[in-house]
């Protein structure tokens, strides 16, 4: 049975017992003659729906995982499957191929031996589904009977629910945070492993990048693993020539809306500017593969560069620099916004022009926020990874050319961690050290950028 049908029950079951206990508290109400009671009905309510939710919802956890192995266990002790191969890919087809047939995911089976299990994947659904309902039932109504009890005109109800409710969110930071360091440790751990093969100065500071898949894993070329190709197309795509872009742009626009632009303007023009933050990446990637690409190369050729290419860092960095605008503009606005506006009108008091007060007083002041946001935002493109898979080139090239081929971090870790590679060769392996690098260098940036904001706002708040 889909988890959703039974994560229906569940909210049938917490809403069923959501009335009944508001019904029960109004009672409490009209019993003690308009007296007051401990809490609201509304908090009763939620606290026998508490109960019954968060049982259910555990239970519907376990069981989505549980019962799939549950099901084929007893496909498995069936008559039917002792012609089944022992173990291999041929086994987990069969299985695989009469379960479809079973849910109903496909219509007809081409081996015999799937077609003879159809059947016992059929009754073990009905039967597990059977008990999964069950089961879910008897928790909700368990638990339900056992809140409802508790329910008196003294019962501080308010209190344990928003105690649960600051336990949920406890929880919910917990699981993020467990998933960074989950992150984080299986990045060191494979790291270790790649720096166990390769020498960390080798990769940190070699200048050709060529690793070789199909190359004995135990005894690795290390001089094919230098990554300075891979930052440097890194720095000079992401941090130079898009912010060559985003930066001008972005804090133009910010300038123009916050000081000249009438409200209305502003009220159109600003969500279409945040409009490109939400465009798909896949979407800025085929623009520059399919159009930007071949417009620079044309005219890179036209006017006598021969050695333009069609990937080049240039198309990538201008279309990244274009997609970035957004981040630079919206944190340029807000700290414009935010510098007091009693400097603003003493500049204009003694007798400054408009455009000399943003200039020496408006820009001066909102600098934090300003670099800030450009630290943000060039975390942001050396992360991007969907424009220069498309756009720019898998070749390692150590140049200051704009026009020639290169590649980034983010490329490379596309290209190794694709295809058939093992996961114990340090061709693979590499990719969680360049990911390593990657996040300790956006990790870097975006701790120093909300220092800056943070300075920023003691400032000004």
């Amino acid at each position: 049975m889909s988890p959703v049908i039974l994560l229906l029950l569940a909210l049938g079951l917490g809403l069923a017992g959501w009335l009944a206990a508001r019904a029960r508290a109004w009672t409490f109400k009209r019993d003690t003659n308009g007296g007051r009671i401990a809490a609201l009905p509304n908090y009763h309510a939620w606290y026998v729906a508490l109960w019954i939710a968060v049982p259910v919802l555990a239970f519907i956890a376990i069981w989505s995982v549980v019962a799939p192995n549950l099901v084929n266990q007893s496909v498995l002790a069936s008559p039917a499957a002792a012609e089944l191969p022992a173990f291999g890919f041929k086994r987990d087809a069969i299985l695989n191929e009469a379960r479809a047939v079973a849910n109903g995911d496909a219509q007809a089976v081409f081996n015999d031996t799937a077609r003879a299990l159809v059947d016992p994947f059929r009754d073990a659904f009905a039967r597990y589904n059977f008990i999964g309902i069950a089961v879910t039932l008897a928790i909700g109504l368990l638990s339900g009977m056992i809140a409802f009890l508790r329910l008196r005109p003294d019962f501080t109800a308010r209190t344990r629910v928003e105690r649960a409710v600051m336990t949920i969110l406890l929880l919910a930071s917990l699981v993020a945070i467990l998933t960074t360091l989950g992150i984080v440790v299986s990045l060191v751990f494979e790291t270790i492993r790649f720096f166990g093969m390769v020498s960390p100065i080798d990769f940190l500071f070699g200048t050709h990048w060529g690793p070789d898949p199909m190359a004995n894993p135990d005894n690795p070329d290390a001089s094919r693993y230098g990554a300075i190709p891979l930052f440097w197309g890194t720095i000079f795509i992401g941090a130079i020539i898009a912010m060559i872009v985003a930066i001008p742009l972005g804090l133009m626009s910010a300038i123009y809306l916050t000081q000249y632009a009438h409200p209305r303007i502003r009220s159109w023009v600003k969500p279409a500017l945040e409009i490109l933050a939400g465009v798909p990446t896949v979407v800025y990637g085929y623009f520059a593969a399919l159009t930007v690409a071949p417009f620079i190369r044309d005219v890179a050729l036209s006017i006598g560069f021969s050695s333009a290419s069609s990937e080049s860092a240039l198309a990538a960095g201008l279309v990244m620099g274009v997609m970035i605008i957004p981040f630079v503009s919206s944190m340029a606005d807000d700290s414009i916004a935010a510098v007091p506006a009693a400097m603003r009108d003493g500049s204009l008091a003694m007798g400054a022009t408009q455009s000399e007060t943003i200039k020496r007083v408006l820009i001066p002041a909102a600098l934090p926020g300003i670099v800030a946001g450009v630290m943000l935002a060039i975390s942001r493109a050396i992360g991007e990874t969907m424009i220069v898979v498309m756009a720019a080139s898998t070749a390692a090239n150590l140049s200051a050319n704009p026009l020639e081929s290169m590649t980034t971090v983010t490329v490379q870790i596309v290209a190794m961690l694709t295809g058939e590679g093992s996961f114990d060769h340090p061709a693979t392996l590499s990719a969680f050290a360049l990911g390593f690098v990657l996040f300790l260098v956006t990790l870097g940036l975006n701790f120093v950028a909300l220092r800056v904001v943070k300075r920023f706002r003691e400032t000004y708040e």
